[in-house]
Protein backbone atom coordinates (compact mmCIF):
# COMPACT_ATOMS: atom_id res chain seq x y z
CA UNK A 1 0.00 0.00 0.00
CA UNK A 2 1.38 3.39 -0.93
CA UNK A 3 2.04 6.03 1.71
CA UNK A 4 -0.16 9.12 1.84
CA UNK A 5 1.97 12.27 1.44
CA UNK A 6 -0.68 14.57 2.89
CA UNK A 7 -3.88 13.97 4.76
CA UNK A 8 -6.09 15.42 2.02
CA UNK A 9 -4.91 12.71 -0.43
CA UNK A 10 -5.40 9.85 2.02
CA UNK A 11 -8.74 8.13 1.43
CA UNK A 12 -10.72 6.63 4.30
CA UNK A 13 -9.87 3.15 3.03
CA UNK A 14 -6.15 3.97 3.01
CA UNK A 15 -6.46 5.54 6.45
CA UNK A 16 -8.11 2.41 7.90
CA UNK A 17 -5.34 0.20 6.51
CA UNK A 18 -2.64 2.53 7.81
CA UNK A 19 -4.15 2.70 11.29
CA UNK A 20 -4.64 -1.06 11.50
CA UNK A 21 -1.09 -1.72 10.32
CA UNK A 22 0.85 0.96 12.21
CA UNK A 23 -1.28 2.55 14.93
CA UNK A 24 -1.87 6.25 15.52
CA UNK A 25 1.70 7.46 16.03
CA UNK A 26 3.23 5.98 12.88
CA UNK A 27 0.10 6.70 10.83
CA UNK A 28 0.37 10.37 11.78
CA UNK A 29 3.95 10.50 10.49
CA UNK A 30 3.08 8.77 7.22
CA UNK A 31 0.00 10.88 6.52
CA UNK A 32 1.55 14.16 7.65
CA UNK A 33 -0.85 15.18 10.41
CA UNK A 34 -0.64 15.29 14.20
CA UNK A 35 -1.65 12.35 16.37
CA UNK A 36 -4.73 14.07 17.77
CA UNK A 37 -6.06 14.64 14.24
CA UNK A 38 -5.54 10.94 13.52
CA UNK A 39 -7.69 10.00 16.50
CA UNK A 40 -10.34 12.56 15.45
CA UNK A 41 -10.48 11.13 11.95
CA UNK A 42 -10.61 7.58 13.31
CA UNK A 43 -13.72 8.46 15.36
CA UNK A 44 -15.42 10.15 12.40
CA UNK A 45 -14.89 7.10 10.22
CA UNK A 46 -16.01 4.72 13.01
CA UNK A 47 -19.21 6.74 13.41
CA UNK A 48 -19.89 6.57 9.68
CA UNK A 49 -19.15 2.85 9.41
CA UNK A 50 -20.82 1.86 12.66
CA UNK A 51 -17.94 -0.29 13.91
CA UNK A 52 -14.50 0.30 15.47
CA UNK A 53 -11.24 0.59 13.56
CA UNK A 54 -8.80 -1.77 15.20
CA UNK A 55 -5.28 -0.87 16.24
CA UNK A 56 -2.40 -3.23 15.29
CA UNK A 57 -2.96 -6.73 16.61
CA UNK A 58 0.65 -7.89 16.89
CA UNK A 59 1.50 -9.18 20.36
CA UNK A 60 5.08 -8.04 19.96
CA UNK A 61 6.19 -4.83 21.60
CA UNK A 62 3.99 -3.02 24.05
CA UNK A 63 1.36 -5.75 24.42
CA UNK A 64 4.00 -8.10 25.78
CA UNK A 65 5.97 -5.47 27.66
CA UNK A 66 5.78 -5.57 31.42
CA UNK A 67 5.78 -2.29 33.27
CA UNK A 68 9.22 -1.49 34.56
CA UNK A 69 9.79 -1.41 38.27
CA UNK A 70 11.68 1.86 38.00
CA UNK A 71 12.90 4.42 35.49
CA UNK A 72 16.16 6.27 36.10
CA UNK A 73 16.59 9.80 34.77
CA UNK A 74 19.55 12.13 34.88
CA UNK A 75 18.76 15.85 34.77
CA UNK A 76 21.73 18.16 35.30
CA UNK A 77 20.20 21.52 34.37
CA UNK A 78 16.52 21.84 33.56
CA UNK A 79 13.02 21.30 34.82
CA UNK A 80 10.66 18.38 35.25
CA UNK A 81 6.91 19.03 35.29
CA UNK A 82 4.87 16.56 37.32
CA UNK A 83 1.09 16.31 37.39
CA UNK A 84 -1.04 13.76 39.19
CA UNK A 85 -4.68 12.77 39.43
CA UNK A 86 -5.97 14.04 36.09
CA UNK A 87 -9.02 11.71 36.33
CA UNK A 88 -9.84 12.52 32.71
CA UNK A 89 -13.44 12.23 31.57
CA UNK A 90 -14.62 12.96 28.01
CA UNK A 91 -16.00 16.41 27.43
CA UNK A 92 -14.00 17.98 30.26
CA UNK A 93 -10.79 20.00 30.34
CA UNK A 94 -10.01 21.28 33.80
CA UNK A 95 -8.36 24.63 34.35
CA UNK A 96 -5.20 22.95 35.66
CA UNK A 97 -5.05 20.60 32.68
CA UNK A 98 -5.01 23.67 30.44
CA UNK A 99 -2.41 25.22 32.75
CA UNK A 100 -0.33 22.03 32.61
CA UNK A 101 -0.28 22.16 28.81
CA UNK A 102 0.61 25.86 28.84
CA UNK A 103 3.41 25.30 31.35
CA UNK A 104 4.87 22.50 29.23
CA UNK A 105 4.80 24.75 26.17
CA UNK A 106 6.29 27.78 27.96
CA UNK A 107 8.94 26.03 30.07
CA UNK A 108 9.98 23.32 27.58
CA UNK A 109 10.96 20.92 30.37
CA UNK A 110 13.57 18.19 30.25
CA UNK A 111 10.94 15.75 31.45
CA UNK A 112 7.20 15.34 31.94
CA UNK A 113 5.80 12.87 34.47
CA UNK A 114 2.16 11.87 34.68
CA UNK A 115 2.15 10.75 38.30
CA UNK A 116 -0.79 8.38 38.32
CA UNK A 117 -4.57 8.38 38.01
CA UNK A 118 -4.52 9.93 34.56
CA UNK A 119 -7.71 7.96 33.95
CA UNK A 120 -10.65 7.49 36.29
CA UNK A 121 -12.45 4.30 35.15
CA UNK A 122 -15.55 4.44 37.39
CA UNK A 123 -17.28 1.73 35.32
CA UNK A 124 -14.67 -0.82 36.38
CA UNK A 125 -14.19 0.32 39.95
CA UNK A 126 -14.33 -2.17 42.82
CA UNK A 127 -16.77 0.25 44.48
CA UNK A 128 -20.49 -0.24 43.78
CA UNK A 129 -22.31 2.45 41.77
CA UNK A 130 -24.07 5.22 43.63
CA UNK A 131 -27.67 4.97 42.49
CA UNK A 132 -27.99 5.27 38.71
CA UNK A 133 -25.18 7.74 38.20
CA UNK A 134 -24.04 8.22 34.60
CA UNK A 135 -20.34 7.57 34.12
CA UNK A 136 -18.30 7.24 30.91
CA UNK A 137 -17.32 3.98 29.30
CA UNK A 138 -13.60 3.05 29.44
CA UNK A 139 -13.22 3.45 25.67
CA UNK A 140 -14.48 7.05 25.85
CA UNK A 141 -12.11 7.86 28.70
CA UNK A 142 -9.17 6.38 26.82
CA UNK A 143 -9.94 8.37 23.67
CA UNK A 144 -10.29 11.61 25.65
CA UNK A 145 -6.99 10.93 27.41
CA UNK A 146 -5.29 10.15 24.08
CA UNK A 147 -6.32 13.59 22.82
CA UNK A 148 -5.04 15.43 25.90
CA UNK A 149 -1.80 13.47 26.15
CA UNK A 150 -1.15 14.05 22.46
CA UNK A 151 -1.51 17.80 23.14
CA UNK A 152 1.00 17.57 25.99
CA UNK A 153 3.43 15.58 23.88
CA UNK A 154 3.21 18.04 20.98
CA UNK A 155 3.90 21.00 23.28
CA UNK A 156 6.92 19.37 24.89
CA UNK A 157 8.40 17.41 22.01
CA UNK A 158 11.94 17.21 23.42
CA UNK A 159 10.93 16.14 26.92
CA UNK A 160 11.38 12.68 28.36
CA UNK A 161 8.01 11.17 29.18
CA UNK A 162 7.02 8.92 32.06
CA UNK A 163 3.72 7.66 33.45
CA UNK A 164 3.95 6.36 37.00
CA UNK A 165 0.86 4.24 37.40
CA UNK A 166 -1.85 5.07 39.90
CA UNK A 167 -4.53 2.93 41.50
CA UNK A 168 -7.21 4.22 39.10
CA UNK A 169 -5.00 3.52 36.06
CA UNK A 170 -4.46 -0.02 37.33
CA UNK A 171 -8.21 -0.68 37.23
CA UNK A 172 -8.01 -1.22 33.46
CA UNK A 173 -5.71 -4.23 33.48
CA UNK A 174 -6.81 -5.47 36.89
CA UNK A 175 -10.37 -5.80 35.64
CA UNK A 176 -9.34 -7.63 32.50
CA UNK A 177 -6.88 -9.89 34.32
CA UNK A 178 -9.67 -10.80 36.74
CA UNK A 179 -12.45 -11.57 34.28
CA UNK A 180 -10.48 -12.62 31.17
CA UNK A 181 -7.00 -13.89 32.11
CA UNK A 182 -6.87 -15.94 28.88
CA UNK A 183 -6.51 -12.69 26.87
CA UNK A 184 -3.20 -11.66 28.49
CA UNK A 185 -1.20 -11.74 25.24
CA UNK A 186 -3.74 -10.03 23.02
CA UNK A 187 -3.03 -6.46 21.99
CA UNK A 188 -5.42 -3.88 23.35
CA UNK A 189 -5.88 -5.12 26.88
CA UNK A 190 -2.74 -3.40 28.17
CA UNK A 191 -2.69 0.31 28.96
CA UNK A 192 0.55 0.71 26.99
CA UNK A 193 -1.22 -0.46 23.83
CA UNK A 194 -3.30 2.72 23.93
CA UNK A 195 -0.55 5.10 25.12
CA UNK A 196 2.69 3.78 23.58
CA UNK A 197 4.59 7.07 23.79
CA UNK A 198 4.45 7.25 27.58
CA UNK A 199 6.78 4.88 29.41
CA UNK A 200 4.86 3.18 32.23
CA UNK A 201 6.51 2.34 35.54
CA UNK A 202 5.89 2.31 39.28
CA UNK A 203 8.44 5.01 40.07
CA UNK A 204 10.74 7.45 38.30
CA UNK A 205 14.02 8.33 40.00
CA UNK A 206 15.76 11.58 39.09
CA UNK A 207 19.52 11.83 39.79
CA UNK A 208 19.08 9.01 42.34
CA UNK A 209 17.85 11.63 44.83
CA UNK A 210 14.24 12.35 43.82
CA UNK A 211 11.62 9.61 43.74
CA UNK A 212 8.37 10.22 41.86
CA UNK A 213 5.58 7.71 42.46
CA UNK A 214 1.82 7.89 42.81
CA UNK A 215 1.56 7.09 46.50
CA UNK A 216 3.46 5.92 49.56
CA UNK A 217 2.34 6.96 53.06
CA UNK A 218 -1.19 8.17 53.77
CA UNK A 219 -2.86 10.70 56.03
CA UNK A 220 -2.40 14.41 56.70
CA UNK A 221 1.30 13.95 57.49
CA UNK A 222 2.01 11.92 54.34
CA UNK A 223 4.52 14.34 52.80
CA UNK A 224 6.55 14.49 56.04
CA UNK A 225 6.48 10.71 56.45
CA UNK A 226 7.34 10.14 52.80
CA UNK A 227 10.52 12.17 53.15
CA UNK A 228 11.45 10.56 56.48
CA UNK A 229 10.79 6.94 55.55
CA UNK A 230 12.13 7.02 51.99
CA UNK A 231 15.30 8.90 52.82
CA UNK A 232 14.81 10.75 49.54
CA UNK A 233 12.88 13.69 48.21
CA UNK A 234 9.60 12.03 47.27
CA UNK A 235 6.93 13.45 44.97
CA UNK A 236 3.50 11.82 45.20
CA UNK A 237 -0.12 12.45 44.27
CA UNK A 238 -3.15 10.43 45.35
CA UNK A 239 -4.13 12.61 48.34
CA UNK A 240 -4.83 15.76 46.27
CA UNK A 241 -3.42 17.99 49.03
CA UNK A 242 -0.82 20.13 47.14
CA UNK A 243 1.92 20.83 49.65
CA UNK A 244 5.69 20.94 50.00
CA UNK A 245 7.15 19.74 53.30
CA UNK A 246 10.90 20.10 53.96
CA UNK A 247 12.70 17.68 56.27
CA UNK A 248 16.25 18.27 57.50
CA UNK A 249 18.59 15.89 59.31
CA UNK A 250 22.34 15.14 59.31
CA UNK A 251 22.07 14.25 55.62
CA UNK A 252 20.73 17.68 54.67
CA UNK A 253 17.32 18.83 53.49
CA UNK A 254 14.94 16.78 51.43
CA UNK A 255 11.28 17.26 50.58
CA UNK A 256 7.96 15.51 50.65
CA UNK A 257 5.80 16.90 47.84
CA UNK A 258 2.13 16.29 47.14
CA UNK A 259 1.36 17.62 43.67
CA UNK A 260 -2.37 18.11 44.30
CA UNK A 261 -4.69 17.12 41.49
CA UNK A 262 -4.89 18.34 37.91
CA UNK A 263 -8.63 17.61 37.94
CA UNK A 264 -11.02 20.21 39.33
CA UNK A 265 -11.71 19.27 42.94
CA UNK A 266 -15.45 19.76 42.42
CA UNK A 267 -15.59 17.73 39.18
CA UNK A 268 -18.30 15.13 38.60
CA UNK A 269 -15.71 12.41 39.18
CA UNK A 270 -15.72 13.31 42.88
CA UNK A 271 -19.03 14.94 43.80
CA UNK A 272 -21.09 11.82 44.50
CA UNK A 273 -18.67 9.63 46.37
CA UNK A 274 -17.43 12.51 48.55
CA UNK A 275 -21.06 13.22 49.55
CA UNK A 276 -20.63 17.02 49.43
CA UNK A 277 -18.19 16.94 52.35
CA UNK A 278 -15.58 19.67 52.76
CA UNK A 279 -12.41 18.48 51.07
CA UNK A 280 -8.88 19.48 52.03
CA UNK A 281 -7.92 19.17 48.36
CA UNK A 282 -6.30 21.61 45.93
CA UNK A 283 -5.93 21.67 42.15
CA UNK A 284 -2.24 21.98 41.34
CA UNK A 285 0.84 20.39 39.81
CA UNK A 286 4.57 20.55 40.50
CA UNK A 287 7.67 21.99 38.82
CA UNK A 288 11.09 20.68 39.84
CA UNK A 289 14.15 22.66 38.78
CA UNK A 290 17.67 21.23 38.80
CA UNK A 291 20.90 23.28 38.85
CA UNK A 292 24.15 21.36 38.37
CA UNK A 293 22.28 18.21 39.27
CA UNK A 294 20.93 19.63 42.53
CA UNK A 295 17.23 20.10 43.19
CA UNK A 296 16.08 23.63 43.97
CA UNK A 297 13.10 24.20 46.26
CA UNK A 298 10.09 22.44 44.65
CA UNK A 299 7.43 24.77 43.26
CA UNK A 300 3.68 24.30 42.92
CA UNK A 301 1.48 25.71 40.19
CA UNK A 302 -1.92 26.19 41.83
CA UNK A 303 -5.45 27.17 40.89
CA UNK A 304 -6.20 30.84 41.63
CA UNK A 305 -9.85 31.01 40.54
CA UNK A 306 -12.07 29.35 37.96
CA UNK A 307 -10.23 30.99 35.05
CA UNK A 308 -6.66 31.57 36.29
CA UNK A 309 -3.72 29.85 37.94
CA UNK A 310 -0.78 31.21 39.93
CA UNK A 311 2.92 30.48 39.60
CA UNK A 312 6.03 32.31 40.85
CA UNK A 313 4.05 35.33 42.00
CA UNK A 314 2.12 35.73 38.78
CA UNK A 315 -1.57 35.14 38.07
CA UNK A 316 -1.99 33.70 34.58
CA UNK A 317 -4.79 32.69 32.26
CA UNK A 318 -4.80 29.14 30.95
Amino acid sequence: MRACPVSAKCTDEEFIKLFAAHGATEAAKIIGMNERSVYDRRRRIEKRLGHPIDAPRSIAGSAMKRYSHRQDWQVKNGTVIIGSDFHIWPGQESLMLRAFKKCVEDVQPAGIILNGDVLDFPKISRHPPIGWEKTPMPQDEIEAAQDHLSDIQQRGKRAKRSWTLGNHDARFETRLATVAPEFAKIAGIHLSDHFPLWEKCWSTWINDEVVVKHRFKGGIHATHNNAVWSGKTMVTGHLHSAKVTPFTDYNGTRFGVDTGCVADTDAKQFTDYTEDNPLNWRSAFCVLTFKDGQLLWPELVTKFDDERFQFRGQVCSA
